[in-house]
């Protein structure tokens, strides 16, 4: 190891020596046994390691995540270079294989459009949208490009914006600054959590775009992205999202609606390779159209 990085805790000297690979990487490898200090299996990211230290990291075979096979799903492409992907997730559409959908995922459709993306983690995808939640998401189509990615959006550079259509009346524009975690009870849904319970740093600001008798169209920009944080946030100040199933009672005063009302309108970035500032937004879908007319009728 250089003596430069000599006394560094051994993540620190693992991200030096490999800059290619985000930390969260390189730590989740330390934690799996893939590292080794002096030809000893090292579990500690905190430990210190000398100057005259040998660090051997055995990469794990990532790709593919367990084989993941490559379906002729109809991607809606909004941007594509050698080094990133944006698409247009439909709602409905699961981002990742996992228990009961092992197949007919966003993973799946982009292994088909772009096979190279089987020697990435992931197959490139650096963010999720919850299987019900429309919009723009971006894929890296290179390591460098995914661990750049992944980098921005730790350091919050990555802006996103969603248009959601919450109920009650919504009196003016605010910031929720909430930590978000597991539920304590109910494993399956998110809650605002404190963080002495595990609960991660989280903060949603949103603006009001339109009035409705029991409902408003807001735009919400985050500065965090954990799981299903619009959706609790919302939920927590008293406006969960119209047609939310797990976060929001049904109200026969408002529309019915067949999935919660969030999309993904707005995406900006830093091009990894080039560093333009790069900005997408997509339309609204027709349910959510269909959704404000009938909300502007009542």
């Amino acid at each position: 190891m250089p003596e430069a990085e000599g006394g560094r805790r051994l993540d620190q000297a693992l991200a030096a020596l490999l800059p290619e690979h985000s930390r969260n990487r390189l730590q989740g490898w330390v934690r799996d046994g893939c590292v080794a200090v002096d030809g000893e299996i090292v579990r500690e990211t905190k430990q210190r390691v000398a100057a005259s230290a040998s660090i051997t990291v055995s990469v794990p075979d990532e790709a593919g995540e367990g084989g993941d096979r490559a379906e002729d799903i109809p991607l809606a492409v909004v941007f594509e270079d050698d080094d990133l992907l944006v698409v247009d997730k439909p709602a409905g559409l699961v981002v990742h294989p996992g228990s009961g959908n092992r197949s007919g995922t966003l993973m799946n459709a982009l292994l088909h459009h772009a096979p190279a993306l089987a020697g990435l983690p992931r197959a490139g995808i650096v963010h999720r949208l919850d299987k019900d939640t429309s919009g723009l998401l971006v894929v890296a189509r290179t390591l460098a490009a995914q661990t750049d990615l992944v980098r921005q959006l730790q350091a919050r550079t990555v802006k996103r914006q969603y248009f959601a259509v919450v109920a009650g009346i919504v009196r003016r524009d605010a910031t929720v600054d909430a930590p978000v975690g597991r539920h304590p009870v109910h494993r399956t849904r998110m809650a605002v959590v404190p963080e002495s319970r595990g609960g991660k740093p989280a903060v949603t600001h949103f603006r009001v775009l339109e009035q409705f008798a029991r409902a408003a169209a807001v735009e919400c920009s985050l500065e965090t992205g954990r799981t299903h944080q619009i959706r609790v946030h919302m939920a927590s100040i008293g406006h969960p999202l119209v047609g939310d199933p797990v976060y929001a009672r049904p109200d026969p005063r408002l529309p019915r609606f067949g999935r919660q009302a969030l999309h993904a309108r707005r995406l900006g970035l830093v091009h990894p390779a080039s560093g333009r500032g790069l900005n997408w937004e997509s339309p609204l879908p027709g349910d959510l159209l269909w959704l404000l007319e009938d909300l502007r009728g009542n």
